[in-house]
């Protein structure tokens, strides 16, 4: 039976003890995972992981926004912003391209909806862009995350989703695009098979939906 949670859990921190039994988890499905205090040290902690060189596509995120990330990527002289690149392209008459280049960057940064206390990692999308790279396209994969979105079960995490990143979301794409959004994919990682592969970046700070 799912933990009830209340609208106010889905932004209260996690303790440090549901982050240490996450973490765990997490790193007993193969998946790297590293505790921060503050959205600083994550992007220096991220930064440093993107190899010279690399691809890299940032997938839209609030979080990244909030720590400074993305607009570093975004004017980043060591690694290639492929998201710089991608705003080049017209949307339409070169769609497919655009389509191909975001499916298998070197490297995905960004964040997810939800983490369960069993290490299972939740993310929903309207378009789903960024799933494919992360399911698999990606050859590395960086998750900066806020301890608020740790939740006891898989249940609590879908939860989470419909009742308070969705209504967030949906407010922000109105003003953004002036249209809605919609849970129209979601993806649920429960392990990584190569390692290294994946590397999440637990910030005890309120963080994005």
């Amino acid at each position: 039976m799912a933990t009830n949670l209340s609208h106010s859990e889905f932004t209260q921190l996690a303790s440090e003890q549901q982050i240490e039994k996450t973490a765990q988890a997490l790193q007993a499905h193969g998946i790297q995972a590293v505790v921060m205090d503050t959205g600083e040290e994550a992007r220096t902690y991220v930064l440093d992981l993107i190899p010279d060189g690399a691809e890299v596509f940032d997938s839209p995120s609030r979080t990244l926004e909030a720590i400074g990330l993305a607009e570093q990527i975004e004017h980043a002289n060591r690694f290639q912003s492929m998201r710089a690149r991608l705003s080049t392209f017209d949307h339409v008459t070169q769609r497919n391209e655009m389509r191909k280049l975001i499916a298998g960057p070197d490297v995905l940064v960004g964040s997810v909806h939800a983490i369960t206390e069993q290490g299972e990692v939740l993310i929903a999308s309207a378009v789903g862009s960024q799933l494919g790279p992360a399911a698999f396209g990606a050859g590395q994969v960086i998750w900066v995350v806020g301890t608020h979105k740790l939740v006891p079960t898989l249940e609590d995490g879908l939860r989470r989703i419909r009742e308070h990143s969705l209504p967030l979301e949906n407010e922000r794409s109105q003003q953004v695009y002036g249209q809605p959004s919609a849970i129209n994919k979601i993806l649920i990682i429960n392990g990584e098979a190569y390692p290294n592969r994946i590397t999440i970046v637990l910030v005890k700070q309120q963080l994005g939906f």
